[in-house]
């Protein structure tokens, strides 16, 4: 590989491309690739003159400001270790998040955050915010300013090796792993998204997703910096739909990334308030979520043009696979596409190799792969076997070469020994006209009750109705007297689950909807619509209607909250919108 840290290949960009865009905020002012590099060394010097020293770890809590680019990129600069967090975290999340990165400063904007700012200071962090001036384009930290040095940077060469990006995986079937990324790695994962995409110097993208997230950093902020391609930041700081269109005409966009959820609140807006032009789009892209076909089809009709679905994850520093696009081969609906720029094999539970056709575990390696967890050696000795790194999720490969993604492992649910896809099941809701989003799901637990107790499954329920939020509490209770477990004794969830639901036909699959504004459907009638269009066994047992569906803060929605929260619903009365 040509570039093996993303600093130089950054740092190429800017001696080819002086005088291009870099970077936009809306209604404010532009960068170009020159000035850029500039304010990145000058902040370099000043962080390191002011104490950051190779490897710590510098949080940023920003929205998705020109501040959060230019300090990201001047951490790593200087050989420390970015670590980007939501600025809705509270002051315990912070602290959390702050104590496991082990991080030594904190950075914000000048507007700082309360939380983050409370947490750090209980951990002895400090603190410094970043301004840049819209008059002048001059960039001022504060306490922290301290002289520039550049002798200081000039003689820090970045290494392959350097950590640069401390990420938290999103948690959603465990506790959040810390993953650590290398120059390496982000400079792979850079050269492997502008390569699929044929990313140059032309394009240009409008930032949709949050920076602290690896698909919005990734995908769209760096692999474009590194293709010398323009970026517009949003001028509120966050993706707004009502000037969404309006800043990718204004930037000439030939391209947007997003997730399913932002996509249907801009196929919406188009459907209920069309802009008067749009702009000529070489592609769009979806990842971090299953798209269904239904929705592709309406945004390839809306927009004009493809919508290549893509495969990603924290750990592989965002891109595994993707749809390609027109002109290099078709682009398959329920496709996450042909792995880019690393091995991929579906492997069994014994580490062989699959067929096409055959389910099994993605797994995968590559210089764009991380090493390990951070301190996390069980979670480590769990994802990496076989040689090979292990995502979790089930899928397989058709005779042409392009994954098919079934679903998490941990999530798939069993209904009387027959594994069913929460995917599948989503994307059959998603085919009604008259259904916006939809989410299946299941919840139960099993328990052994003490030698001589007459406990019973309503004695087990009230008991969690006392001690657990009502969103908490199982939907069913199995009694036993035995539990699977493995050859060590050990109990896992998923043979416990297999195992109990197998037994009963009427094992729990559920399912959510948004119905579409005006609409008037029932949860008769999407019990039908499924009856029509799923094996029998297959179709959800019960549907919940309502105005809204927990998201994280990418907009990803996930479905153990989904679960916890309709499960503890007993009508099919609409369900209040969430937080209000």
């Amino acid at each position: 590989m040509e570039n093996q840290t993303l600093t130089g290949l950054l740092s190429r960009i800017a001696g080819e491309f002086p005088s291009r865009r870099a970077i936009s905020v809306s209604g404010k002012f532009d960068l170009t690739y020159a000035r850029l590099h500039e304010l990145v060394e000058t902040a370099a010097s000043r962080l390191v003159s002011a104490g950051v020293h190779v490897g710590d770890v510098v949080a940023l809590v920003f929205p998705n400001t020109v501040e959060f680019v230019i300090m990201f990129l001047a951490v790593i600069r200087a050989r420390a270790t970015a670590a980007p967090l939501n600025q809705a975290y509270t002051s315990e999340e912070f602290e959390f998040y702050l104590g496991d990165s082990e991080s030594k400063l904190l950075l914000t904007s000048k507007e700082g955050n309360a939380s983050a700012q409370a947490a750090a200071s209980k951990l002895k962090i400090p603190h410094t915010t970043a301004t840049l001036s819209e008059a002048n384009a001059e960039l001022t930290l504060s306490p922290t300013q301290s002289e520039s040095n550049p002798n200081l940077v000039a003689k820090l060469t970045n290494e392959p090796t350097d950590v640069s990006l401390f990420l938290h995986t999103s948690g959603t079937t465990s506790r959040p792993k810390g993953v650590p990324l290398t120059q390496l790695n982000l400079a792979a994962s850079v050269q492997n998204i502008k390569s699929v995409y044929k990313l140059t110097e032309s394009d240009s993208t409008v930032i949709v997703l949050p920076l602290f997230h690896v698909h919005g950093l990734l995908a769209g902020l760096l692999s474009s910096l590194g293709a010398g391609a323009a970026v517009a930041l949003p001028g509120a700081g966050r993706f707004s739909a009502s000037t969404f269109w309006s800043d990718m005409l204004k930037y000439d966009a030939t391209w947007y990334t997003a997730v399913p959820t932002i996509h249907q609140i801009i196929l919406d807006r188009h459907l209920g308030n069309p802009e008067p032009v749009y702009p000529k789009l070489r592609f769009i892209r979806s990842c971090s979520a299953s798209l269904a076909p239904a929705i592709m089809a309406r945004l390839e009709e809306a927009f004009e043009a493809p919508v290549l679905e893509a495969y990603a994850m924290t750990e592989a520093a965002h891109l595994m696979a993707s749809n390609p696009l027109p002109e290099d081969g078709p682009h398959k609906p329920g496709s996450v596409g042909k792995p880019v720029g690393q091995e991929m094999v579906i492997l069994d539970e014994n580490g062989v190799v699959q067929e096409p056709q055959i389910n099994g575990e993605v797994c995968i390696r590559g210089l764009n792969v991380t090493k390990g967890y951070k301190n996390n050696p069980e979670a480590n000795k769990a994802a990496y076997q076989f040689g090979w790194f292990h995502t979790g999720d089930l899928g397989y490969f058709d005779s042409d070469g392009y994954l098919h993604l079934v679903g998490r492992i941990k999530e798939l649910i069993n209904r009387g020994g027959e594994k069913i896809s929460p995917i599948e099941v989503d994307a059959v809701l998603l085919s009604h006209p008259e259904i916006a989003q939809a989410v299946a799901f299941g919840i139960n637990c099993a328990i052994i009750p003490r030698e001589g107790s007459d406990i019973d499954e309503a004695e087990v329920l009230r008991f969690c109705k006392k001690n657990l939020a009502a969103f908490k509490v199982p939907k069913k209770v199995f009694l036993t007297d035995s539990l699977p477990k493995t050859a060590t004794g050990k109990i896992q969830r998923r043979f416990v689950a297999e195992h109990f639901l197998a037994q009963i036909s009427t094992a729990k699959i559920n399912c959510a909807i948004i119905p579409r504004e005006g609409s008037d459907i029932d949860e008769a009638e999407v019990l039908r619509f499924c009856k029509k269009n799923l094996a029998a066994f297959k179709v959800p047992k019960k549907v919940f209607l309502t105005d809204s569906l927990p998201k994280t803060a990418t907009g990803k929605i996930q479905r153990r909250f989904v679960a916890e929260h309709f499960l503890a619903q007993i009508s099919t009365a609409k369900v209040p919108k969430f937080g209000a």
